[in-house]
């Protein structure tokens, strides 16, 4: 397989284009996030003085919190070209060694979900990344000899959603670890106030605070539903292009998406509404919830799961999922008389 088919740094869709142009393009330009901003900007700084390449960066955090828009801004930044690849679209070393091998001086090599990289390529990232070079194996079985193949100062920047699956002596080779958090309310309003802008939208203070609210702390969350709103006042307005957006497009769209004001969308009211309804809140397995919900378990863990429990509209027991009395009532029910005894640890009198 050629690097070509592994390297994607194009955007594939309108949605993804149109998120792309949105992205910040300098350090100066990105919202949020100050403390990592910081360090990174010493980093480089230092690293530009130096006329070195920048130590390798390891960025960590949920999705939509701008791991890919920090490394594209790196490369920007470093007045560098960059590679963009991923842990699950190198199936082997060889795959690895390929892009590895036809990186130029200076150049940042991104690698998403690196936590996905199989266990032989992040072998020959270790060489790599420490002593910029990679044993080429020439031949099989008795016969087969290494090759070394000196590589060019690069900068690896990998990104993880899943910080805890990287072995560690892949995280101890990275030069930096930056973890990024949820965004505040009055962050996520800044950032729609300035993809407005570049949307060239108006849009209502109320509105930017009601899309802000319902975005769960992300920016890719937030500048999706400011495109849906956007897309609900073209059509309500038979415009060829909406340009002013109201609090009321705001909270008809916001309702027609299924979006409610908690952040909620159809995946999290289901899980949370089978968890009250069907199992009586729980407790109840993972999968069983799941099979309830017609959704893959993954699907469940990884999407739906993080926000409920965040929220504390649901909890993770020893004995499975549970509903808390704040989830209770975010469907309008009330919680049994027993429910809060679900948090209880069993005592032994023995």
């Amino acid at each position: 397989m050629s690097d070509e088919r592994l390297v994607s740094p194009d955007f594939a869709n309108d949605d993804s284009a149109a998120e792309h142009a949105l992205r910040p393009k300098t350090l100066k330009e990105f919202i949020g996030q100050h403390r990592v901003r910081d360090q990174i900007d010493v980093l480089l700084t230092a690293a530009r003085q130096r006329n070195s390449a920048a130590d390798h960066i390891l960025l960590s955090g949920p999705p939509g919190l701008g791991k890919t828009t920090l490394a594209l801004i790196l490369a920007s930044e470093m007045q560098t070209p960059i590679r963009i690849t991923s842990g699950p679209a190198i199936t082997h070393a060889g795959d690895l060694a390929a892009i590895l091998s036809s990186l130029v001086e200076g150049e940042i090599l991104f690698l998403d979900e690196i936590h996905r990289l199989p266990r032989p390529a992040e072998e020959l990232l270790y060489l790599a990344m420490e002593d910029f070079r990679v044993d080429v194996i020439v031949g099989k079985g008795p016969g087969a000899t290494a090759i070394p193949l000196q590589l060019p100062r690069f900068t690896l920047v990998g990104a993880t959603t899943r910080a805890g699956l990287l072995p560690s002596p892949l995280r101890d080779r990275f030069g930096f670890t930056a973890h990024l958090d949820f965004y505040e309310e009055n962050e996520l309003e800044e950032v729609l106030r300035r993809s407005a802008a570049l949307l060239q939208l108006e849009i209502d203070a109320k509105a930017v605070s009601e899309v802000a609210s319902r975005s769960r702390g992300t920016p890719r969350i937030a500048n999706r539903l400011l495109r849906r709103v956007r897309d609900y006042a073209q059509v309500r307005s038979g415009a060829k292009g909406a340009t002013h957006l109201t609090h009321s497009d705001a909270m008809a769209a916001l309702e027609m998406y299924e979006v409610d004001e908690k952040g909620l969308d159809r995946l999290d009211r289901s899980v949370l509404v089978a968890l009250i309804e069907r199992f009586n809140g729980g407790p109840v397995g993972l999968s069983t919830l799941a099979i309830a919900v017609g959704e893959e378990t993954e699907t469940v863990e990884s999407v739906a799961e993080p926000f409920l429990v965040r929220n504390g509209f649901m909890a993770r027991t020893p004995r499975g999922r549970i509903a808390t009395a704040q989830g209770w009532a975010h469907v309008g029910r009330t919680p049994p008389a027993g429910a809060a005894t679900l948090f209880d640890t069993p005592v032994d009198d023995a």
